[in-house]
């Protein structure tokens, strides 16, 4: 299956991806970064994976969402029938359930489903045995029961059945995970389970204050955002895969089941300014559990649970989506420099108490304590936005996010009473401002670049008038936007900067799709420019590039005209959101 053909289904600690044909590829459990059980997406159907449609295995006719919610519907017209397998994940009180019930709509069809269930990412084979009626997996700390009123028939490693669905019929399947050194968990009632789901999106939804153009595109990245959070801590994962390519055959793989504080901070902006602020407030005590203790220790990223080693790992035993290797299990990243993210907490946290977040002594303590950081170091060298793995430079864009944590850190003072060293953070920030627009800027070509004293691009240049740095229609705003489209974009898409065998700003091998980020973000800036008509149109096509449920991954390459990257990514529904909202 391509990366479009999958669906998310989550219950706010982990999620599965389940494919157009009726196979879940894709489970971690118990949280959204545990070992999975289902890895067929990075190697074969050998690797797990739990299949169920009608015989011959063919891709649904239909599917959607049922409306505002996380429960997927996907419908097979047969020459004997119609059938529909409805999949969710109710939201737990303690052991995470996946239900899958079958509806005979009209006629009968003949149906068959396999289980293959590996653990540790698809190395362990569980030993297996029937109890009571049910199918009971375990291997080392994991074990998980299948409930089913169809008797499933063991060989070759996998577990199968075929039976048939007439109309009016409903047969269910609940695959519940534990610890292995537990006893079986009590079993779930399948049609109250689906109802109170339905009643808790319903409600969720509700609150959205979002009412202008493209309500259903913001509200499915809404919802998928939601799905994102990991509701025990508040934490918020950019994607819920692993090593998706962002190169096809590349080795641009990378784990993203972890919380970037960048990431989460847009996630919370994109929330806030759609009426929820109880996740602000959720999120903000888990940022202040999180980073507490010295500012210099701050990371970029921490696991669910606020974890801060993240080692990474080679899973050599997978053969990666579409030949892509290695597979990648943590993330290096989490130790490098990126300023940036300084100003995106203190951004986030202003628009937090702007938008009527109660005021928290200790938040602001901590706030003190990063800003003092930012003034030590603002004018070192970093590995910036885009987590380079070449050297470090001056980033224009994490020094403007530096300026943005003491723009943020003087309107505190002025706007919430707050105490500080106002004038300190007052003439710094002049002073930061004055360097990037001498450092960062070229005369001769108009333009703003990537660092300093390169020549390059960066469509990270775009946040300048986002973030309030300067007007979008100052001429070097205007100069740095026409570079970018002139320079930066493949087949009506922005990409993230220049990648060239001269180029080593990142240090590795390989191309990559266009940004879908950055292509929103461009959104945004013209129609602050006034150019409404060409924003619309590059946001519908962007709307295009979404599958057939509304879900996007992190890139589109136009080379072979399809999504890559990890799916589905935070970091393209927060910009979808506000670039819907620049329109409206």
């Amino acid at each position: 299956m391509r990366i479009e053909d999958y669906a998310l289904i989550g219950d706010m600690q982990s999620a599965a991806l389940v494919a157009r044909d009726g196979s879940i590829d894709w489970l971690c459990l118990p949280r959204f970064d545990s070992p999975s059980c289902f890895s067929a997406l990075l190697g074969s159907e050998r690797n797990g994976h739990w299949w169920l449609g009608p015989t011959g295995r063919k891709p649904a006719t239909r599917r959607r969402y049922r409306p505002d919610t996380l429960i997927l519907e996907s419908e097979w017209d047969t020459p004997t029938g119609t059938v529909r397998v409805i999949d969710f994940m109710p939201p737990r009180d303690r052991n995470p359930d996946v239900v899958r019930i079958v509806e005979g709509v009209s006629g009968s069809v003949e149906m068959s489903t396999q289980l293959r269930v590996r653990f540790d990412y698809g190395r362990i084979v569980p030993w297996v045995r029937r109890n009571n009626g049910h199918l009971q997996a375990i291997g080392g700390p994991d074990s998980v029961w299948l409930h089913s009123p169809v008797p499933l028939k063991g060989g070759d490693y996998a577990h199968r059945a075929t039976f048939t669905v007439k109309e009016g019929e409903r047969l269910p399947f609940i695959f519940t995970w534990h610890p292995s050194h537990e006893p079986m968990p009590p079993q779930i009632h399948c049609d109250t389970q689906l109802a109170e789901t339905e009643a808790m999106w319903a409600e969720w939804v509700a609150r959205c204050t979002y009412s202008g153009p493209y309500r259903e595109a913001v509200v499915r990245s809404l919802i998928t955002l939601k799905g994102l959070t990991y509701a025990p801590t508040g934490g918020i994962v950019a994607a819920p895969t692993t090593s998706i390519p962002e190169d096809l055959g590349g080795v641009r793989n990378w784990d993203y089941r972890f919380c970037w504080l960048r990431d989460a901070t847009m996630t919370l902006d994109a929330l806030i300014s759609s009426g929820y602020l109880e996740e602000a407030s959720d999120w903000r005590s888990w940022l202040l559990r999180t980073i507490a203790g010295r500012p210099q220790d701050l990371q970029i990223m921490y696991g669910v649970a606020g974890e801060r080693r993240l080692p990474e790992l080679r899973l050599d035993w997978l053969d990666g989506y579409e030949d892509s290797r290695p597979v990648r299990i943590g993330n290096e990243a989490v130790k490098q420099l990126q300023l940036d993210v300084y100003g995106e907490v203190m951004n986030c946290l202003y628009v937090s108490r702007t938008r009527g977040l109660s005021a928290d002594d200790r938040a602001w303590t901590i706030q003190r304590q990063l800003l003092d950081y930012v003034v030590d170091h603002w004018d070192e060298p970093d590995e910036g936005l885009w987590e380079v793995r070449g050297p470090r430079r001056h980033f224009v864009h994490s020094k403007v996010m530096c300026w943005a944590a003491l723009d943020r850190a003087v309107k505190y003072v002025e706007q919430f009473g707050r105490t500080g060293p106002v004038q300190k953070w007052r003439t710094l920030r002049d002073v930061v401002h004055a360097e990037i627009c001498e450092k960062g800027y070229d005369p001769h070509r108009n333009t703003f670049t990537q660092s300093y004293g390169s020549s390059e691009l960066d469509a990270a240049l775009l946040m300048i008038p986002m973030v309030g740095f300067l007007p979008a229609d100052d001429p070097r705003v205007l100069g740095t936007v026409a570079a970018i489209e002139k320079e930066l974009m493949a087949d009506g898409f922005v990409l993230r900067y220049p990648l060239a065998a001269d180029n080593d700003v990142d240090g590795l091998p390989g191309g990559e799709g266009a940004f879908l980020a950055c292509s929103f973000w461009l959104v945004e800036v013209m129609a602050m420019q006034g150019r409404k008509e060409e924003a619309k149109d590059l946001f519908e096509r962007l709307l295009g590039l979404r599958n057939d449920v509304g879900l996007l991954a992190e890139e589109y390459d136009s080379r072979y005209g399809r999504l890559v990257g990890n799916f589905p990514q935070a970091f393209s529904h927060v910009p979808l959101i506000h670039a819907a909202r620049a329109l409206s």
